[in-house]
């Protein structure tokens, strides 16, 4: 243990790696039915299935702390924890982050991804595209010998070089047969700073970028987080495991990168 941090044994990485390429594969199978007028309801019943049903593994949200979904489905200006709804239609033009976690023998898999709903706005294909370079900076610093602090000023260099700001209210976790363990992974900070990183660990990087301020209120249902000024939001994440000489993706995507550069 480093300041409570777990180190992981190459038995529990491999664990891990299952369950995230698992959490990895769900998005990949419901990337194909985003599209306008499905509901995220919808969405989410889908991906209930498929962990269910094809993985047989356990979705790992259902009845966390009161949560009722699989997925949270966060549409344009939903910073995170988005509730999926009957009511809430995608139409063209939105963009939404997925973020589904499973559980594969006691072992949790955690990570979203961003997707257009037909074609977006300019901002919005910038705000995308720059919040995954700004995991992508993140992830690039980890190794043994960094620090949480040379992580998350990567990233906040990134979205503010972009006139973008950076969500404070919420971070990365450590994650294994916890859900939510530590250490806490902000996504600002400065060089040098913070719990030094040692192989064996492993957590979640997951930016939440905004267009406008980085102000945020939760709404009445005690989970949906919104911006302040309505600006639109995105959010990638994935699980990283330091190793000897760097870092490894546990949640790859299995459909490959697409237009986003590779992490490596």
């Amino acid at each position: 243990m480093s300041k409570n941090v777990p180190i992981k044994s190459a038995e529990e990485i491999a664990k891990s790696r299952e369950a995230g390429k698992l959490a990895a594969d769900v998005l990949r199978m419901i990337a194909p039915h985003v599209k306008p007028g499905v509901s995220t309801e919808e969405l989410d019943r889908l991906c209930h299935d498929y962990i269910v049903d094809e993985l047989k593994v356990i979705p790992a949200n259902v009845g966390y702390h009161g949560f009722t979904k699989t997925v949270c489905a966060s549409v344009n200006h939903v910073v995170c924890h988005g509730i999926p709804s009957p009511t809430k239609i995608l139409k063209k033009g939105d963009i939404i982050n997925i973020d589904v976690a499973i559980i594969k023998d006691g072992w949790f898999g955690d990570t979203s991804r961003m997707y257009f709903v037909g074609e977006p706005s300019q901002l919005a294909r910038r705000l995308v595209n720059v919040t995954y370079e700004a995991m992508r900076a993140g992830i690039l610093q980890v190794r043994p010998g960094a620090t949480l602090g040379d992580v998350g000023h990567a990233i906040q260099t990134v979205a503010h070089r972009e006139g973008f700001s950076v969500v404070r209210e919420y971070c990365g976790h450590g994650i294994g047969k916890v859900y939510h363990d530590a250490p806490q992974v902000l996504h600002y900070g400065n060089p040098g700073e913070g719990l030094r990183l040692e192989e064996g660990m492993i957590f979640t990087i997951e930016p939440m970028i905004n267009a406008g301020k980085r102000d945020v209120r939760e709404l009445p249902d005690g989970w949906t987080v919104v911006t302040r000024d309505h600006s639109l939001s995105a959010q990638w994440e994935h699980m990283v495991a330091v190793t000897a000489s760097g870092f490894e993706i546990l949640t790859p995507w299995p459909d490959g990168l697409g237009e986003y550069p590779a992490i490596a």
